[in-house]
């Protein structure tokens, strides 16, 4: 489970910071035209929220899960936090707050 979290940090970072915007699905396909129709800076940092978002939620389940000596506590958070972080990311990325 922690390394589901490291690689949605990573991924966070590489979307946001190195500003490789190719991971988003669909706007890599956009032609140049389309792709200044869009806040891309705007969309990096939803994903970057998201993933950090998700990572804190996962390891904080991992922790307690090894606090509480039940392994199953981190496979409930974890599924709780793709639950939540998925649709979210979703809903947010592709809301018309980002379309100029």
């Amino acid at each position: 489970m922690i390394l589901t979290a490291i690689i949605f940090i990573v991924l966070g970072v590489l979307i946001k910071y190195v500003k490789m915007y190719f991971l988003i699905a669909g706007y890599n396909t956009m032609s140049k035209k389309e792709k200044e129709k869009y806040d891309i800076k705007g969309i990096a940092t939803v994903f970057k929220n998201a993933m950090f978002g998700m990572a804190f939620i996962i390891i904080i389940g991992y922790c307690l899960s090894l606090f509480l000596k039940n392994l199953a506590i981190q496979n409930y958070v974890f599924w709780i936090s793709i639950a939540i972080g998925t649709p979210y990311l979703i809903i947010k990325s592709n809301s018309k707050e980002f379309k100029q």
